[in-house]
């Protein structure tokens, strides 16, 4: 694996984690209904946890020497996910777009994983690795929330 694959690929995970963080944001602030204040509180986290590691996906990549995301555009132009363009859904759609989402930055992490193994750069597998436990558990609440909403 060439440095440039690397740098490739931490650009689209860092693009799909700003898109889902965008979404969560986005969510929080326009849920309604019965179980607002559940669904209120459990956006805010996943937001906040995702905006969090925004900062290190952009220093990793200066620290290869690589430009950061200059503007919004650029950041949505380089993510798989798409952003949500239409009025706020109803809670279950959240969920459904939000595990979508979730399901596609795994993959994207598993993909930096292993270019980051072969490519002798431990420190991001290991940012890798580590959010790849967070996302687990991310889906693991959405798909939970999901059977309950049947």
């Amino acid at each position: 694996m060439t440095m440039e694959e690397i740098k490739a690929i931490l650009k689209i995970t860092q693009a799909n984690n700003f898109v889902m963080y965008f979404k969560s944001h986005t969510y929080h602030w326009n849920v309604e209904g019965m179980s607002f204040a559940q669904f209120h509180e459990f956006f805010g986290d996943l937001y906040q946890d995702l905006f969090d590691v925004n900062d290190t996906y952009a220093e990793e990549l200066r620290a290869l020497d690589e430009y950061a995301p200059i503007s919004v555009d650029a950041m949505f132009k380089a993510a798989t996910i798409d952003e949500d363009i239409s009025k706020p859904a109803d809670v279950t759609i959240m969920l459904q777009n939000l595990e979508s989402a979730n399901k596609e930055i795994i993959n994207n992490l598993n993909k930096l994983f292993t270019v980051a193994t072969k490519g002798n750069e431990q420190g991001i597998a290991n940012l890798a690795a580590d959010r790849l436990d967070k996302h687990k558990k991310h889906g693991w609440m959405l798909r939970s929330f999901l059977k309950s909403r049947g």
